[in-house]
């Protein structure tokens, strides 16, 4: 009976990853991600995440500190909490539906905002930018590289 079960679950796998492997859309399981070209996502390893919004770490730093431009941490609120770029305000896209209004309420729709995130692994400043922008934001960019590359090149943390 137990040998039975292990051949038929060994013989799902093998037929799974075979299919997934030849599959055009199928998940990449290994390889070279690079995170240059886009957002890591559990996409189709053909369908790489890119957003035309994002900017790099240099222009990051130099929007940082302009007038009227607002970073926003897209992370949850614990993470915020551990430390985040300084004077950026938490806008946790888990919680933004209950946030959303009073965000709203105190920042202009033309308010020039930098969202952030853990990283290019880390697709919530995404999801914040899209809903941002949805919402009438309209000069809405995305700092992929987040807070871990800001912390890394030694720039304002809290």
């Amino acid at each position: 009976m137990m040998k039975g079960f292990v051949i038929l679950i060994g013989a799902a796998l093998i037929t799974a990853f075979t299919i997934n492997h030849f599959s055009p859309v199928g998940i990449a399981l290994i390889g070279d991600w690079n995170t240059r070209d886009g957002v890591i996502s559990a996409r189709s390893k053909l369908n790489v995440v890119v957003h035309s919004r994002e900017i790099s770490l240099a222009q990051a730093r130099a929007l940082y500190g302009q007038k009227g431009v607002l970073f926003v941490d897209a992370r949850p609120a614990e993470m915020y909490m551990a430390g985040h770029i300084k004077g950026a305000v938490s806008l946790p896209v888990g919680e933004l539906d209950r946030l959303i209004e009073a965000f709203a309420r105190a920042h202009d729709p033309d308010t020039h905002i930098v969202t952030y995130c853990s990283g290019r692994q880390c697709q919530d400043s995404h999801m914040l930018a899209d809903r941002l922008s949805d919402y009438g934001f309209s000069h809405v960019k995305v700092f992929a590289d987040g807070f871990p590359a800001w912390k890394a090149e030694g720039y304002p943390v809290e």
